[in-house]
């Protein structure tokens, strides 16, 4: 099978610019236009983003997560808190978001302090998640070792035939977060590599937009 090269593949941008003039100067405003804008040009799974934690002696772990709200307060996303990255978070509670769109060249990298969300936002969301996902919440001891598919397949059976009128209760380890942003910045892919960056940092209330060389 023929190898293909990674040194040698280029793609040029040219779709889109970004500059100070246009940029709304509240980044949530403007991240919620772009993921709008992502969603209308049929991006798949707009709403996904790498989630970036880190241990108390700083060592990394990323994944991909989906954002299930946005507003002046923060991002808000969902997970099990005994998992990898709730560890983390408890240890070490500052992480980083990326989303990255392909097809309309941009990318947003989001960074700041993470809290819980109250046990009421928790169970309000939980509630609203398709019976099968609720039952496969309870079900997974996330990021812990298992003995093989089928046992987690025999304690999801075990759950349908316990909750089987969908009345399915949260569990305290599951839950939401709120990311609360102190830098924000935005990149669109430009010609010859002269890309757009434009970056907001959170200073004394109110934030900053700063052009920064690609």
């Amino acid at each position: 099978m023929k190898k293909t090269s990674i040194t040698g593949h280029r793609q040029d941008y040219s779709k889109h610019s970004l500059d100070e003039a246009s940029a709304d100067k509240n980044p949530i405003r403007q991240f919620s236009e772009w993921l709008e804008q992502a969603s209308q040009s049929g991006v798949k799974e707009p709403h996904a983003f790498t989630l970036s934690t880190a241990s108390r002696s700083g060592k990394p772990s990323a994944r991909i997560l989906l954002l299930r709200d946005v507003g002046e307060k923060g991002f808000i996303f969902y997970t099990n808190y005994n998992s990898r990255k709730g560890a983390q978070l408890k240890e070490n509670p500052f992480a980083a978001m990326t989303f990255f769109w392909q097809s309309v060249e941009r990318q947003v990298r989001v960074e700041g302090k993470v809290i819980k969300l109250s046990a009421a936002l928790s169970d309000k969301y939980f509630n609203s998640r398709p019976y099968a996902s609720r039952v496969s919440a309870v079900a997974s001891p996330q990021s812990k070792v298992v003995k093989n598919r089928q046992w987690l397949e025999e304690s999801h059976e075990a759950l349908l035939e316990k909750y089987p009128n969908e009345n399915v209760p949260r569990p305290a380890h599951w839950g939401g977060y709120l990311l609360i942003p102190s830098q924000i910045e935005f990149w669109q892919g430009r010609p010859n590599r002269l890309h757009d960056r434009l970056r907001y940092t959170l200073r004394g209330g109110k934030w900053k937009m700063e052009r920064l060389a690609p």
